[in-house]
């Protein structure tokens, strides 16, 4: 398959992954949201973190925000700027802006995390394959952060869906696979 017809296929998938999350009921979205989140709290990668890089749901993923309001964890969101993501502390009182691509993300003036003080990275995703790949938007933004030497370690859960988890997706030299993927059923060898 050469690069044409992979970006092709890649695009396909997208569309068709979102047309299928959207189109989701409200009630089933938010029950499987919930599982997600209840298996989470039962990982032992999720338990021992202290430092935890989420994302504010956008396009009906998977909604881990029921986890936010508790305390012990300190909690990190992105912001996109320019072709990377910057990570500051949020906490359930502090408010949010509307950022690139229209996704929510913490005001500029938020205290910055760095990568040495990160635990676990959930990371939104379309899809994963069973290898651990896994399909975003294409803007590249977590391929490059998990690229980067000071990351390449963190421990990484890919939030995705049941039917967003699939035997193989279309890859390129440049995506790293996650080290884990969790879906309502829990968590999914990678």
């Amino acid at each position: 398959m050469d690069n044409i017809d992979r970006q092709l296929s890649k695009a396909e998938l997208r569309r068709n992954l979102l047309q299928t999350r959207q189109s989701m009921p409200v009630r089933e979205w938010r029950e499987k949201s919930d599982r997600i989140c209840s298996h989470l709290e039962t990982s032992v990668l999720f338990t021992q973190a202290k430092t935890i890089l989420a994302y504010f749901s956008f396009r009906q993923e998977p909604d881990l925000s029921p986890l936010f309001t508790d305390t012990k964890y300190h909690w990190g969101f992105p912001r996109c700027i320019g072709k990377s993501l910057y990570w500051h502390t949020w906490k359930p009182n502090n408010t949010i802006q509307i950022g690139a691509y229209g996704i929510s993300e913490p005001y500029p003036d938020a205290p910055k995390i760095e990568s040495v003080d990160v635990d676990l990275i959930l990371v939104p995703c379309l899809a994963c394959d069973h290898q651990g790949y896994r399909l975003g938007y294409g803007g590249g933004y977590y391929d490059r952060l998990l690229s980067s030497t000071e990351w390449v370690r963190k421990p990484t859960i890919g939030i995705i869906f049941d039917f967003a988890y699939l035997p193989q997706l279309p890859i390129e030299p440049w995506d790293k696979p996650l080290k884990n993927v969790f879906t309502e059923t829990g968590w999914v060898n990678s």
